[in-house]
């Protein structure tokens, strides 16, 4: 098992992954209890479009698509706060378009298939030092975002309208998480891939949400199980030789299903033991 430790390349993909499942279901914890969960897949997909740009105008691709995935937030938030009634529409069109510009601009740039698939489905061969210092950087800034403005974001998830009632720049907060969240899919897409992203970012959470009773337990376990995920899905990967992006978020889903089932089964016995304490 050890022996993985000895590749260069899986030593930066653990430490990118460990980054990753720190980083995704922190900002998916106020994504999904917002509603707002496939936010991060509209994002990747414009992350896509951002990596096809840079390959065509010779730029580093994950610059890129950092810079297009939170231009594409900011106007995803901006035009959501101004016709919220239309918000799964603006997400959909913007979802569309990246598809479109990613398609169009790899193609222009004659990208080759085996560099698209790594982006699409995450790589843990493409892991480069350059990738895994910008995932330590950008990492550690949204984290200390999440940290000096947690009650805040905390207080805009559960009730916005309380929020603007008592003073707080809820526009502002808003736009901030979705910059927030442009960066983590830009930071994870490396490991997990573009298409995955969201799903690390949404699975861990929902799976969390089973078995824990607080918000800060949600959020605690919820890393527990994307680290767990993470690191059992990259070593599967490497023994397996399968795409280390859709292994980790296989076994995310396991999780979940355990998860799932096991409220499932002690909600029943909770139910059959109150059942029988009334007829006693």
């Amino acid at each position: 098992m050890l022996e993985i430790l000895e590749f260069d390349f899986m030593q930066r993909a653990i430490m990118a992954g460990l980054l990753v499942g720190l980083i995704c279901p922190t900002i998916g914890v106020f994504l999904l209890l917002r509603k707002q969960s496939l936010i991060g897949d509209g994002l990747g997909h414009v992350a896509f479009a951002g990596v096809a740009t840079g390959w065509l105008l010779g730029i580093y691709p994950v610059i890129s698509a950092i810079v297009l995935t939170v231009l594409a937030a900011v106007g995803i938030e901006e035009m959501r706060s101004r016709r919220p009634a239309f918000g799964d529409m603006i997400l959909a069109i913007f979802l569309y378009t990246g598809v479109a510009c990613a398609v169009l601009f790899s193609s222009m740039a004659k990208i080759n298939n085996v560099s698209l698939i790594g982006y699409l489905f995450g790589s843990i061969v493409t892991v480069t030092v350059q990738d895994l210092q910008i995932t330590a950087v950008l990492t550690a800034g949204v984290l200390l975002t999440i940290k000096l403005l947690f009650k805040q974001l905390l207080f805009v998830t559960f009730d916005e309208e309380v929020a603007k009632i008592n003073g707080l720049p809820v526009r502002k907060i808003n736009l901030l998480l979705a910059i927030l969240t442009a960066l983590t899919v830009s930071i994870a897409m490396r490991v997990v891939g573009i298409l995955m992203v969201s799903a690390l970012m949404v699975i861990p959470v929902a799976a969390s949400l089973q078995i824990s009773k607080s918000f800060k337990s949600t959020l605690f376990n919820a890393v527990i199980i994307s680290e767990i995920s993470v690191l059992s899905g990259l070593i599967a990967s490497f023994y397996l030789n399968f795409a280390s992006g859709g292994t980790i978020v296989i076994m995310a889903s396991a999780i979940f299903v355990g998860a799932f089932t096991y409220k499932q089964l002690y909600a029943e016995r909770v139910s059959k033991t109150d059942i029988m304490h009334s007829h006693s």
